[in-house]
């Protein structure tokens, strides 16, 4: 089964092998009405000759465009499955609140915390209260791109825009919606799951 980031990349590459399918298909015609008003400003005693040759011409030109049109419904046509699939495999969690049993994609959540024997569920909107330690949470979130940056807090790594180093060696995060999170060091060291590329910050969370 294709995780979410694969998904993501794949439909990422069939935007663009679209893109340039399509603009393929739009030089090749400008090519081929440029060579038909060319034949057609140069008439002369073989004028018939001439527009025959434009129109085969055009009908090769033309013809040259039914497999790239064929390609880009494959390509639409795969975008519309891969849709599909990510919202069918798309992470969800499922938790008891006010006597029912609801639903939230894991990517709405921004950060849990911990309200003594509860966790506090973050979204940007209305946090919702499940009874549940943070360190069986933790262990539950963290295949899905969730780390633990305090005793009392865990953050959804894709909803971090910022890090800051502070003297104190602790760290803070910027998420999503401009709420800011201490990263004390003793889990400093999850930093590094935030990015799969770090460039000229080698010392840093190390």
């Amino acid at each position: 089964m294709m995780s979410v980031r694969e998904i993501h990349d794949q439909k990422t590459i069939a935007r663009e092998m679209f893109v340039q399918r399509a603009a393929h298909a739009n030089a090749e015609a400008s090519a081929g009405a440029l060579r038909g008003a060319t034949i057609c400003s140069t008439k002369s005693r073989r004028d018939y000759t001439l527009e025959s040759t434009g129109d085969e011409r055009g009908e090769a030109a033309d013809a040259s465009l039914l497999p790239v049109t064929r390609v880009d419904a494959n390509l639409m046509r795969v975008l519309r499955q891969l849709e599909v699939i990510a919202k069918r495999q798309a992470p969800r969690i499922a938790f008891k609140a006010k006597g029912s049993i609801q639903l939230l994609d894991l990517a709405d959540i921004v950060a849990v915390q911990a309200e003594g024997n509860y966790v506090s569920l973050r979204p940007r909107t209305n946090p919702h209260l499940v009874h549940e330690s943070l360190s069986t949470m933790a262990e539950k979130l963290k295949p899905y791109g969730f780390i633990r940056i305090h005793r009392s807090v865990i953050v959804n790594i894709s909803a971090v825009e910022e890090i800051q180093p502070l003297p104190t060696g602790e760290y803070r995060l910027r998420v999503k919606g401009g709420k800011q999170y201490l990263v004390t060091r003793t889990y400093k060291h999850n930093l590094r799951d935030l990015a799969q590329l770090w460039v000229g910050s080698e010392r840093l969370c190390g």
